[in-house]
């Protein structure tokens, strides 16, 4: 048997996870979360690449230009599904190190591409869908480190993988304009492109070939260094059960409320300021929005093990319409002095709030099963039912992923489709807004109201683990 495959794996005994458990987990969490951060970079640095086609010699038409952006969030999304059943089947260490190490693919492709003006566009639309396997990644990485963590702290640990690694939307918005201006590299990445009268010189292949080597070393990193989980193992037809639990179709509604607007806020926030405020530098601002929501993610984990995610999600929603009503209000007086900046300040508390949205509906769902699995499994032994929880907590975590990333396509389209057809933005903004409604009714329906899913267990009347009867 390998030496990383954890044969004997139980966080919830306190005395095993005090002298092995809590070493392992932290080791891997923290392989995972600089590979996970690559993931994202990758998967957005097409957002920034695409802006500067046109001043090295590109000739796409805009619509074009808009399907390079678009596209790896559809083949980011969509891969997500696949991915979010791959752990149990491959194991979380050989499967990270595969997924990481494919990442050199678009990295390396696009710094070649890009470096030809000529490079026909059916080759840069492939490159931009290979992008998604950055997207896809956020599945599986999340679906592996739930295994890892006792419920007592599984919230704060995915939070701080989930996090952190959101932090690569922010990276990537902040280091490609930087390292694509720098000949550092110039001896290794080649000369610059030419660009047109009056621009500064720029090595655009830098933005992909600036990655390589900090992917070599995740790979590395995740290889050597992960584990895999021997009980954690599982077909796709034991996971598949999961399309069978309301809860999981329920999960996937919130968390497009969290994360696909924290992604779709992340790719369509510079153009939604740039068309707003054409006289404001608003690009110099747009990596913040992604940075606020990947750290609020990874700083308030333990918000939702304290007081319970469903209550974190219910009141996270709440202010989600109050952040859209601002937003929607300093539009309103857009050509008054300041009003950049309430825009600005409106869209940085909702950032916030995605992000302690996106701890808190995760929290949810390993809570949400365990307790269900005493309706599902009424005769099975404590055991049984806590290994079932968690492969379908795994399971729902990454499809659940799989369909909010979907926001990273669909949030950008909905302003474009709003500014053709009304002139602005605000009709896209309203029907956020009454999405956002739906997710509090939902909340509080199924999960925070006396007698939901979730309210002993959050108010203190029932202990997670203990046998309940199914909520009404």
């Amino acid at each position: 048997m390998s030496s990383h495959v954890l044969t004997d794996w139980r966080p919830e005994d306190p005395s095993f996870w005090q002298k092995k458990g809590s070493h392992v987990a932290t080791r891997n969490l923290w392989i995972s979360i600089p590979a996970l951060l690559l993931s994202f970079a990758i998967w957005q640095v097409w957002s920034v690449v695409v802006a500067k086609l046109p001043l090295v010699g590109f000739q796409f038409s805009t619509g074009e230009l808009f399907w390079l952006a678009a596209l790896p969030g559809l083949s980011g999304a969509t891969l997500r599904i696949f991915y979010s059943f791959m752990v149990p089947i491959f194991g979380g260490r050989l499967w990270t190190t595969l997924t990481t190490a494919s990442l050199l693919i678009p990295a390396v492709g696009i710094g070649y591409a890009v470096q030809d003006p000529t490079t026909p566009y059916w080759v840069m639309a492939a490159l931009a869908l290979l992008c998604g396997l950055g997207g896809g990644n956020f599945a599986s990485s999340m679906a592996n480190i739930s295994f890892f963590y006792p419920k007592r702290q599984k919230g704060n640990a995915l939070a701080l993988n989930a996090g952190l690694g959101n932090l690569g939307v922010s990276v990537v918005q902040f280091v490609v304009p930087l390292v694509i201006t720098a000949g550092v590299f110039a001896a290794i990445v080649g000369d610059p492109q030419a660009v047109k009268a009056g621009a500064a010189p720029l090595w655009l292949q830098n933005a992909g070939f600036v990655w390589v080597p900090f992917l070599v070393l995740a790979t590395i990193a995740a290889w050597f260094g992960m584990d895999d989980i021997a009980a954690a193992k599982a077909s796709f037809a034991e996971q598949s059960v999961i399309f069978k639990r309301k809860h999981n179709w329920t999960m996937c509604w919130l968390y497009t409320g969290t994360f696909g607007s924290f992604i779709g806020y992340s790719a369509g926030f510079p153009l939604l300021m740039k068309t707003q405020f054409p006289a404001v530098d608003a690009l110099a601002f747009a990596f913040l929005g992604p940075l606020v929501g990947a750290l609020s993610r990874s700083l308030t984990g333990w918000v939702s093990d304290r007081w319970g995610g469903g209550r974190v999600t219910f009141w996270t929603f709440i202010a989600m319409i109050a952040a859209v009503g601002g937003v929607l209000y300093f539009l309103s007086v857009k050509d008054e002095p300041g009003a950049f900046w309430g825009f600005f300040a409106m869209f940085m508390v909702l950032f916030f709030a995605t992000g302690v949205g996106n701890a808190s509906t995760f929290q949810m769902i390993p809570t949400i099963m365990r307790k269900d699995m005493d309706r599902l499994m009424p005769a099975a032994d404590a055991a049984t039912k806590q290994r079932q929880a968690e492969k379908e907590s795994a399971a729902i975590i990454g499809f659940t992923s799989a369909i909010a990333a979907y926001g990273a396509f669909f949030i950008p389209k909905s302003y474009g489709t709003s500014i053709a057809f009304t002139g602005g933005p605000e009709a896209a903004l309203w029907c956020f807004m009454a999405f956002y409604a739906t997710c509090v009714a939902l909340t509080w329906a199924l999960y925070t109201r006396k007698g939901g899913h979730l309210h002993d267990i959050e108010h203190g009347e029932a202990a997670p683990d203990a046998p309940l009867a199914p909520a009404e």
